[in-house]
């Protein structure tokens, strides 16, 4: 049995989740995806660009955000042996860059709360800020396991 989830589960499972996938796109729709590291406080979300190695400073999330604000957050869980353990729930919303120093304190004080990493090593990039419009989540709720075979 699939189920949708209410709005308070979809938060409780997007809050537990551990990484997800911020999808922006540019001015013209071009798409883009990465792994996020993620707080959530209410129904705002936080991500940081963190000190983990980079190719350029110039990231195209970044620059996809200041060209359309309209983002999507999924966190999803799966697992091979056990598909009544399968979820997703999708938070869609605006985007803000936060760079100032000041505004950046609160939300990186969540990202570090949850990820034990960033406490000796604070994300030094913008913050992500997102205020969630529409969320969305699934759930299978029964007992059949995929095949073997694949």
């Amino acid at each position: 049995m699939v189920v949708n989830l209410d709005k308070s589960e979809a938060l409780d499972r997007l809050r537990s989740a551990r990484v997800a996938r911020l999808a922006t796109a540019n001015a013209s729709g071009q798409p883009h995806i990465v792994p996020v590291t993620f707080a959530l406080r209410g129904r705002i979300v936080v991500t940081a660009v963190d000190h983990k190695p980079k190719t350029t400073g110039n990231l195209r999330r970044l620059r996809n955000i200041y060209e359309n604000n309209q983002v999507s957050l999924l966190a999803d869980e799966y697992d091979d042996r056990d598909w009544s353990r399968l979820w997703w729930v999708r938070a869609d919303g605006a985007a803000r860059i936060v760079e100032d120093a000041h505004e950046r304190a609160e939300p990186l004080s969540w990202l570090l709360g949850k990820y034990e990493q960033y406490r000796d090593n604070p994300p030094v990039g913008p913050v992500i800020w997102i205020d969630i419009e529409v969320l969305r989540g699934w759930s299978y709720m029964g007992s059949i396991k995929p095949r073997a075979d694949g």
